[in-house]
């Protein structure tokens, strides 16, 4: 079985999206090489999201699946983990939650984050956003691939850069020892999502 934080992550909101259904593409992202599949659904309720969660989770039998923000969510969908954001449920909470096995990712946006997360027992960091997105409402600018640099330098964790990432801007990204990417919509909404998936794959494989 193989299952690796290091890779590209493919973040998917749970309800169809264009031609593809969510599980159409987590079957799509799957055969492409990638390291996790994230489901990110942030008003979809329980009892609709769960059914969802549950198919992905067999569809990721030998990848990670990481669901967004909702420890509940992930521990009836049989998830391998959760990821957090800085105001979510603390990380020893989401632990007692899932059981010390569960892998447990936080957003962080500064060095201090990263370094704080990694002393609370994060698995990976999840570093961002590296440019402009419209996934998701943001107060900040984005970060620079120097401050990308510098917690990859200070974190003995994966570092997944996440935020408006495509094939056609990851170039700066990969020549850093980043442990991933996290791509959302330049995959969710591609016209070809296979080639999508496969070409960040190869990248990323090609740098090890």
């Amino acid at each position: 079985m193989r299952k690796g934080i290091r890779g590209i992550h493919v973040l998917l909101g749970a309800s169809a999206i264009g031609k593809y259904s969510v599980e159409d593409l987590a079957e799509i992202a799957v055969r492409g090489g990638a390291a996790a599949i994230q489901l990110r659904e942030k008003i979809m309720p329980m009892d609709e999201v769960l059914p969802i969660a549950k198919r992905i989770r067999k569809i990721c039998s030998d990848i990670l699946f990481i669901v967004n923000d909702r420890a509940d969510l992930a521990l009836l969908s049989g998830a391998d983990g959760v990821h957090l954001g800085q105001e979510d449920l603390p990380i020893v909470y989401a632990r007692e939650i899932l059981g010390e096995k569960s892998v447990i990712g936080i957003s962080c946006g500064s060095v201090e984050e990263a370094i704080r997360a990694e002393k609370e027992g994060a698995a990976y960091i999840g570093f961002g956003h590296m440019y402009p997105t419209s996934s998701k409402i943001k107060i900040t600018n984005p970060r620079t691939v120097e401050e990308l640099a510098l917690v990859c330098s200070n974190v003995p964790l994966p570092v997944i850069a996440i935020g408006g990432i495509t094939p056609e801007n990851s170039e700066p990204l990969l020549e850093l020892p980043v442990g991933g990417l996290a791509i959302l919509s330049a995959f969710s909404q591609a016209e070809d999502p296979e080639k999508v998936i496969a070409t960040l794959t190869r990248r990323f494989t090609a740098r090890q």
